[in-house]
Protein backbone atom coordinates (compact mmCIF):
# COMPACT_ATOMS: atom_id res chain seq x y z
CA UNK A 1 0.00 0.00 0.00
CA UNK A 2 1.26 3.38 -0.57
CA UNK A 3 0.11 7.01 -0.76
CA UNK A 4 1.62 9.07 -3.90
CA UNK A 5 2.82 12.71 -4.02
CA UNK A 6 1.33 14.61 -7.24
CA UNK A 7 3.20 17.42 -8.35
CA UNK A 8 2.23 20.19 -11.19
CA UNK A 9 1.71 17.45 -13.99
CA UNK A 10 -1.77 16.11 -14.67
CA UNK A 11 -1.57 12.19 -13.59
CA UNK A 12 -3.16 10.07 -10.66
CA UNK A 13 -1.30 6.15 -9.40
CA UNK A 14 -3.24 3.13 -10.18
CA UNK A 15 -5.44 3.23 -7.59
CA UNK A 16 -5.52 -0.10 -6.43
CA UNK A 17 -2.15 0.40 -4.59
CA UNK A 18 -3.51 3.13 -2.21
CA UNK A 19 -4.26 2.78 1.39
CA UNK A 20 -7.32 0.90 3.00
CA UNK A 21 -9.27 3.52 3.82
CA UNK A 22 -9.00 4.99 -0.08
CA UNK A 23 -6.50 7.91 0.21
CA UNK A 24 -3.82 7.78 -2.67
CA UNK A 25 -2.61 10.42 -3.48
CA UNK A 26 -1.73 14.06 -1.92
CA UNK A 27 -0.64 17.35 -3.60
CA UNK A 28 -1.61 18.52 -7.26
CA UNK A 29 -3.93 21.49 -6.85
CA UNK A 30 -7.87 21.98 -7.45
CA UNK A 31 -8.06 22.95 -11.01
CA UNK A 32 -11.24 22.37 -13.24
CA UNK A 33 -8.68 20.16 -15.49
CA UNK A 34 -6.86 18.19 -12.39
CA UNK A 35 -10.79 17.44 -11.01
CA UNK A 36 -12.09 16.42 -14.03
CA UNK A 37 -9.18 14.00 -14.61
CA UNK A 38 -9.90 12.62 -10.97
CA UNK A 39 -13.54 12.00 -10.76
CA UNK A 40 -12.86 10.43 -14.52
CA UNK A 41 -10.91 7.70 -12.82
CA UNK A 42 -13.01 7.45 -9.56
CA UNK A 43 -11.09 9.87 -7.34
CA UNK A 44 -12.10 12.96 -5.47
CA UNK A 45 -10.57 15.38 -3.04
CA UNK A 46 -11.50 15.59 0.97
CA UNK A 47 -9.06 16.65 2.97
CA UNK A 48 -9.33 19.20 6.26
CA UNK A 49 -8.66 22.96 5.05
CA UNK A 50 -7.40 23.74 8.20
CA UNK A 51 -4.77 21.70 8.88
CA UNK A 52 -4.03 20.36 5.47
CA UNK A 53 -1.94 22.97 3.21
CA UNK A 54 -2.77 20.86 0.00
CA UNK A 55 -5.38 18.39 -1.59
CA UNK A 56 -6.01 15.02 -0.47
CA UNK A 57 -7.43 12.29 -3.14
CA UNK A 58 -9.26 9.02 -2.26
CA UNK A 59 -10.01 6.15 -4.43
CA UNK A 60 -12.21 3.56 -2.61
CA UNK A 61 -11.45 -0.02 -4.12
CA UNK A 62 -15.47 -0.22 -2.59
CA UNK A 63 -17.57 2.02 -3.51
CA UNK A 64 -20.67 3.19 -1.92
CA UNK A 65 -23.86 4.31 -4.52
CA UNK A 66 -27.00 4.22 -5.30
CA UNK A 67 -28.86 2.91 -8.41
CA UNK A 68 -31.17 5.46 -9.26
CA UNK A 69 -34.13 3.45 -9.67
CA UNK A 70 -33.57 1.61 -6.18
CA UNK A 71 -33.80 4.21 -4.03
CA UNK A 72 -35.76 3.72 -1.39
CA UNK A 73 -38.45 5.92 -0.27
CA UNK A 74 -39.54 4.99 2.75
CA UNK A 75 -43.76 5.87 4.18
CA UNK A 76 -42.65 8.88 5.41
CA UNK A 77 -40.90 10.27 3.04
CA UNK A 78 -43.87 9.34 0.18
CA UNK A 79 -46.02 11.76 2.48
CA UNK A 80 -43.75 13.95 2.96
CA UNK A 81 -43.75 14.26 -1.50
CA UNK A 82 -47.73 13.91 -1.20
CA UNK A 83 -47.74 17.26 0.99
CA UNK A 84 -46.11 19.57 -1.62
CA UNK A 85 -44.92 21.33 1.15
CA UNK A 86 -41.01 22.15 -0.29
CA UNK A 87 -40.88 22.63 -3.66
CA UNK A 88 -37.67 20.93 -5.11
CA UNK A 89 -35.51 22.41 -8.27
CA UNK A 90 -32.38 21.63 -9.99
CA UNK A 91 -29.28 24.17 -10.69
CA UNK A 92 -31.08 27.63 -9.05
CA UNK A 93 -28.55 28.28 -6.61
CA UNK A 94 -25.71 26.13 -6.90
CA UNK A 95 -23.33 28.71 -4.87
CA UNK A 96 -26.17 28.64 -2.21
CA UNK A 97 -26.53 24.76 -2.19
CA UNK A 98 -22.43 24.77 -1.66
CA UNK A 99 -21.99 27.47 1.11
CA UNK A 100 -25.43 25.42 2.89
CA UNK A 101 -23.32 22.17 2.76
CA UNK A 102 -20.02 24.21 4.32
CA UNK A 103 -22.03 25.97 6.79
CA UNK A 104 -25.15 24.20 8.02
CA UNK A 105 -25.09 22.92 11.67
CA UNK A 106 -21.66 24.67 12.43
CA UNK A 107 -19.54 22.14 9.67
CA UNK A 108 -17.42 25.07 8.74
CA UNK A 109 -16.16 25.48 12.80
CA UNK A 110 -15.00 21.99 13.22
CA UNK A 111 -11.33 21.07 12.99
CA UNK A 112 -11.84 18.39 10.37
CA UNK A 113 -14.01 20.77 7.78
CA UNK A 114 -12.91 20.39 4.17
CA UNK A 115 -15.71 22.62 2.32
CA UNK A 116 -13.28 25.55 2.59
CA UNK A 117 -13.22 28.78 0.12
CA UNK A 118 -10.79 27.06 -2.03
CA UNK A 119 -13.02 23.94 -2.90
CA UNK A 120 -15.98 26.34 -3.28
CA UNK A 121 -14.46 28.29 -5.65
CA UNK A 122 -13.55 25.19 -7.74
CA UNK A 123 -16.85 23.70 -7.48
CA UNK A 124 -18.42 26.80 -8.39
CA UNK A 125 -15.99 26.95 -11.62
CA UNK A 126 -17.38 23.30 -12.90
CA UNK A 127 -20.77 24.64 -12.30
CA UNK A 128 -19.95 27.45 -14.47
CA UNK A 129 -18.18 25.01 -17.14
CA UNK A 130 -21.67 22.36 -16.66
CA UNK A 131 -19.72 19.78 -14.84
CA UNK A 132 -21.26 20.49 -11.47
CA UNK A 133 -25.04 20.98 -10.58
CA UNK A 134 -27.22 21.33 -7.38
CA UNK A 135 -30.45 20.07 -6.27
CA UNK A 136 -32.49 22.52 -4.14
CA UNK A 137 -35.18 22.63 -1.46
CA UNK A 138 -37.08 25.57 -0.58
CA UNK A 139 -39.77 26.84 1.83
CA UNK A 140 -42.13 29.45 1.57
CA UNK A 141 -41.73 31.46 3.70
CA UNK A 142 -45.22 32.77 5.87
CA UNK A 143 -44.28 36.26 6.52
CA UNK A 144 -43.34 37.51 2.97
CA UNK A 145 -43.96 34.86 0.74
CA UNK A 146 -40.69 34.37 -0.33
CA UNK A 147 -39.02 31.07 -0.87
CA UNK A 148 -35.92 29.72 1.61
CA UNK A 149 -33.62 27.66 0.97
CA UNK A 150 -33.90 25.08 3.26
CA UNK A 151 -31.80 22.13 1.88
CA UNK A 152 -30.02 20.32 -0.92
CA UNK A 153 -27.29 19.07 -2.14
CA UNK A 154 -24.51 19.34 -5.17
CA UNK A 155 -22.08 16.98 -7.02
CA UNK A 156 -19.98 16.64 -10.44
CA UNK A 157 -21.92 15.70 -13.61
CA UNK A 158 -19.74 13.40 -15.98
CA UNK A 159 -21.67 10.96 -18.15
CA UNK A 160 -23.89 8.74 -16.87
CA UNK A 161 -22.74 9.11 -13.22
CA UNK A 162 -23.71 11.93 -10.85
CA UNK A 163 -20.64 12.13 -7.83
CA UNK A 164 -22.29 13.26 -4.94
CA UNK A 165 -20.60 15.74 -2.97
CA UNK A 166 -22.33 16.99 -0.01
CA UNK A 167 -26.06 17.92 1.17
CA UNK A 168 -27.43 19.81 3.94
CA UNK A 169 -30.83 20.02 5.78
CA UNK A 170 -32.21 23.07 7.44
CA UNK A 171 -35.51 21.23 7.81
CA UNK A 172 -35.92 17.48 8.31
CA UNK A 173 -35.77 15.35 5.59
CA UNK A 174 -34.85 18.08 3.38
CA UNK A 175 -31.69 16.42 2.44
CA UNK A 176 -33.45 13.09 1.64
CA UNK A 177 -35.89 14.87 -0.47
CA UNK A 178 -33.65 16.32 -2.94
CA UNK A 179 -31.80 12.94 -3.08
CA UNK A 180 -35.11 11.38 -4.23
CA UNK A 181 -35.61 14.32 -6.96
CA UNK A 182 -32.11 14.08 -8.21
CA UNK A 183 -32.39 10.04 -8.30
CA UNK A 184 -35.70 9.66 -10.24
CA UNK A 185 -35.00 12.72 -12.29
CA UNK A 186 -31.55 11.14 -13.08
CA UNK A 187 -33.27 7.99 -14.05
CA UNK A 188 -35.32 9.59 -16.30
CA UNK A 189 -32.03 11.01 -18.09
CA UNK A 190 -30.71 7.86 -18.51
CA UNK A 191 -28.11 8.06 -15.13
CA UNK A 192 -26.80 4.59 -14.51
CA UNK A 193 -25.27 5.60 -10.67
CA UNK A 194 -25.11 8.34 -7.90
CA UNK A 195 -21.52 8.03 -6.01
CA UNK A 196 -22.02 8.60 -2.37
CA UNK A 197 -18.40 8.56 -1.37
CA UNK A 198 -18.46 6.67 1.74
CA UNK A 199 -21.34 4.94 3.85
CA UNK A 200 -23.59 6.82 5.89
CA UNK A 201 -26.97 5.16 8.05
CA UNK A 202 -28.61 7.92 6.36
CA UNK A 203 -27.43 6.71 2.28
CA UNK A 204 -27.85 3.30 3.08
CA UNK A 205 -31.52 3.71 4.03
CA UNK A 206 -32.24 5.37 0.93
CA UNK A 207 -30.96 1.95 -0.98
CA UNK A 208 -27.02 2.91 -0.82
CA UNK A 209 -24.99 -0.56 -2.04
CA UNK A 210 -20.87 -1.29 -2.49
CA UNK A 211 -20.06 -2.61 -5.68
CA UNK A 212 -16.10 -2.79 -6.51
CA UNK A 213 -14.00 -0.54 -8.18
CA UNK A 214 -13.58 -2.23 -11.62
CA UNK A 215 -16.98 -2.80 -11.54
CA UNK A 216 -17.58 1.28 -10.89
CA UNK A 217 -15.23 2.12 -13.77
CA UNK A 218 -16.80 -0.09 -16.26
CA UNK A 219 -20.41 1.57 -15.42
CA UNK A 220 -18.42 4.75 -15.39
CA UNK A 221 -16.96 4.38 -19.03
CA UNK A 222 -20.09 3.00 -20.28
CA UNK A 223 -18.38 -0.37 -20.81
Amino acid sequence: MAVYQLDNDLWFPDPHYGEKDGLVAIGGDLSVDRLLLAYSNGFFPWFSYKNKKEPWWYCPMNRFVIFPNKIHISHTMKQLIRRNKYEVTINQNFNGVINGCSKADGRNKELGAWLGNDMIKAYNQLYELGFAASVEVWENSSDDNKKRLVGGLYGVTIGRAFFGESMFSLVPNASKLALIYLAQVFEKGGGAFIDCQFETPHLLSMGGCYIHYDEYMKMLRDE
